[in-house]
């Protein structure tokens, strides 16, 4: 999960820990490497299984998987809540082994966050619009909306969702969404749901 591959805290060179898979870790089996880590949730989506916390004091984002938080008596994990937890180096990066503490108090709906900085913003020129959901692949965090043959096809974020309190779009869906010229063609500013069911159309 680490992205400059840097190893601070020296916790990579310990390989003698084996567990089973990403997150399943039993009590007996306690890392002899765990650092304690408190920051934010950056995001977290329970259909996955995991997201990530931004930690304090800079550095990699820190792996949680849906296993440990469950197993510590926490369901889910809003965005922008206070978290401390232990945690132990894996191959790519540091992962949650335990939570110790979740304060929701600070945590924000996604339609409440700030702009995201994760990819260019665009200023709607249109009216909301009824388009079609042509592609979408969450890992890759993006997708394409079509109005209909012989119209421009329109990028969508997953950054855009998730300010609208979406987390997913499937290919055949409608969603009504406003959009813009971005620097490689329209890309959507807003999407909502259409909420009328249509079949897919593949």
């Amino acid at each position: 999960m680490t992205s400059d591959g840097s190893d601070p805290d020296g916790l990579g060179s310990k390989n003698s820990l084996h567990m089973r898979a990403e997150g399943q870790t039993s009590v007996d089996e306690v890392p002899g490497d765990l650092v304690e880590v408190a920051g934010t949730i950056k995001w977290f989506d329970v259909a996955k299984g995991y997201g990530f916390i931004v930690p304090d004091g800079g550095g990699p984002d820190v792996l949680l998987h849906v296993t440990s938080l469950r197993r510590d008596g926490f369901q889910t994990a809003h965005e922008g809540a206070r978290i401390v937890v232990e945690a132990t180096a894996r191959s790519r990066g540091l992962q949650t082994f335990r939570v110790l503490s979740m304060d929701d108090s600070t945590a924000v709906h996604p339609a409440q966050l700030p702009p995201p900085r994760t990819h260019v913003s665009v200023v709607p020129t249109s009216g909301l619009e009824r388009a079609e959901v042509k592609w979408f692949n969450r890992l890759r965090g993006f997708g394409f909306l079509s109005r209909g043959p012989g119209t421009p096809d329109i990028f969508v974020h997953m950054e855009t969702l998730r300010r609208y309190g979406m987390t997913e779009l499937r290919p055949g869906q409608w969603v009504l969404v406003r959009f813009g010229d971005g620097s490689k063609g329209l890309m959507a500013a807003e999407v909502r749901p259409d909420g009328v069911a249509f079949p897919a159309s593949h």
